[in-house]
């Protein structure tokens, strides 16, 4: 009876489509000296013990038990130790995994590693760089139903501690290499952390960039393409699973209030040919059970604090899945938008966008933390970039690839833009709006106002008997009714109605 169960359990598996999954667990460490451990996990110090493994294991099961993935490629296991407990603590609460893989990197702190319900038939280390902490990737082959599936996961160099974008880029080009000495016809899926965002070209640091801009996964591993455009792609270009999602939801990591897209699962050609195993369009998603989340909205990670572990959190990396299905592909029948080089005006024309549009010759005319003021002349609109002009300067000249916008209670605000060409520094006198402006009511939403004095009471600044709502973004800013006030900037936003903002103490004085 037990042989004849493990002779079906391959095809009840099937029975369904795949979930195959990825998932930074945050440093699975043991509590065993060995000497390549990073500080904070040295047994022993900083009350890390074998009670906190304990319960860091307890915390990444839970993780994987109810994500549930068929295959699960996992990031930051320290040794074959650590792992085999994780598996017996799977088995534990219900959750076993049958077959299993991890790489072998003499002198790393941590491994990849990886889960299967499906029997694993090979399995090889692709080694990366011959330094002992240049981590592995770690290849591995499964049978399906009689279908054999290449899995490749990874855990690329982070963009801390001298993270120069050429050390990423090693990791493509062994990757890619490997994927160079395979049949045409193989199916396989790249997934893991790649410490890089689904549109590394576009959002790569100045400090990392050491490769004038050329990226590890969009160009070396080719991941630029479009879903409609995979379908006729050649031999090592790749789509990355991301761009399945709303602009605001492609996220599994944050850092500091910076949401990124560091977890990727990347497909082939063959992952959409109607062959074999096909991707299961539009089934991409982020895993986010409740209590991966604190109560204020930030991802729970393993809670480290004035240099002890807590005994608290999960990982600072949400998992991310994907299904895969013997049924072919279904593909979108949408149309490709190609990009557009648009005004600014044309942004609250539409409510949304449906392609990418290029803002030419846009000059930074205030610029608050990571927000911005744009126009791209001193009489045309301006429009604020929100929470995505981190890499701008004020008074610079660039043009923009503007991806997301959103209108919050009548603001017009751009979500996602990136910088596709930097240009000269201006002058900004003749970007600013006057008082006279001002109080003659003919400006619009998204101007820079300079220079007015006026006198605060109940939200209102009273100018040569003209009341303006005024809105302090900090609240401890906001001064005492009846004081003068003397604003050097403003913006003129919107909120129901159109009102000053002052986001900084560096742009207003308090006079008497």
């Amino acid at each position: 009876m037990k042989q004849l169960l493990l002779l079906v359990l391959p095809l009840l598996l099937f029975s369904k489509p795949v979930k195959i999954a990825t998932y930074n667990v945050e440093n699975l460490f043991d509590a065993q000296y060995n000497g390549t451990e990073y500080e904070e996990y040295i047994p022993g110090k900083h009350n890390w013990n074998r009670r906190m493994v304990e319960i860091k294991l307890n915390h990444t099961a839970e993780v994987i038990c109810d994500l549930d993935a068929d295959i699960l490629g996992l990031q930051e296991i320290e040794n074959t130790q650590i792992f085999q407990r994780l598996m017996q603590q799977l088995e534990r609460v219900g959750c076993p995994y049958r077959y299993h893989a991890i790489t072998h990197k003499t002198g790393a702190p941590i491994q990849v590693a990886l889960l299967s319900r499906y029997p694993i038939v090979k399995r090889h280390d692709i080694q990366v760089s011959y330094a002992p902490k240049v981590r592995n990737i770690l290849e591995v082959e499964v049978e399906i139903q009689g279908k054999k599936l290449t899995l490749f996961v990874n855990h690329w160099k982070s963009k801390a501690y001298k993270g120069y974008e050429s050390k990423r880029i090693k990791y493509a080009k062994a990757l890619q290499a490997r994927i160079a000495r395979l049949s045409p016809r193989k199916e396989y899926i790249i997934l893991g952390d790649f410490n890089s965002d689904y549109n590394a070209y576009l959002t790569l640091d100045e400090k990392n960039n050491d490769t004038h801009g050329k990226t590890g996964f969009s160009d070396v591993l080719k991941t630029k393409i479009d879903e409609m455009d995979i379908l006729k792609a050649q031999k090592g270009v790749h789509y990355t699973l991301w761009k399945e999602l709303p602009l605001d939801e492609r996220w599994s990591h944050k850092f500091y209030g910076k949401k990124s897209s560091p977890d990727q699962i990347v497909l082939p050609q063959t992952m959409f040919d109607g062959k074999g195993i096909d991707y299961v369009n539009n089934s991409f998603k982020v895993f986010k059970a409740d209590y991966l989340f604190t109560k204020r909205g930030y991802i729970n990670a393993w809670r480290y604090k004035h240099g002890k572990h807590m005994a608290k959190g999960y990982s600072d990396h949400l998992p991310v899945y994907a299904y895969f299905d013997t049924k072919a592909y279904v593909k979108e029948h949408s149309q490709k938008v190609a990009m557009q080089s648009k005004p600014i005006e044309y942004l609250y024309e539409v409510e949304t966008l449906k392609g990418q549009v290029l803002l030419k010759d846009v000059v930074v005319i205030l610029k608050r933390g990571r927000s911005a003021i744009i126009k791209q002349s001193a009489s045309g609109r301006g429009v604020m970039l929100f929470a995505c002009a981190g890499k701008l300067k004020e008074g610079y000249r660039y043009d923009l690839l503007v991806e997301g916008i959103k209108s919050y209670h009548g603001l017009k605000e751009v979500t996602h833009a990136y910088i596709v060409k930097v240009k000269q520094e201006v002058s900004l006198e003749k970007y600013y709006k006057t008082k006279k402006m001002l109080l003659s009511h003919s400006l619009k939403q998204n101007e820079v106002i300079k220079d007015i004095k006026g006198r605060y009471a109940n939200k209102y600044l009273t100018i040569d008997g003209q009341k303006f709502p005024i809105y302090f973004k900090k609240k401890k800013l906001t001064p005492k009714n009846g004081s003068k006030l003397k604003i050097d900037y403003a913006q003129l936003g919107y909120y129901k109605k159109l009102q000053l903002v002052i986001t900084s103490k560096k742009d207003f004085s308090i006079l008497e």
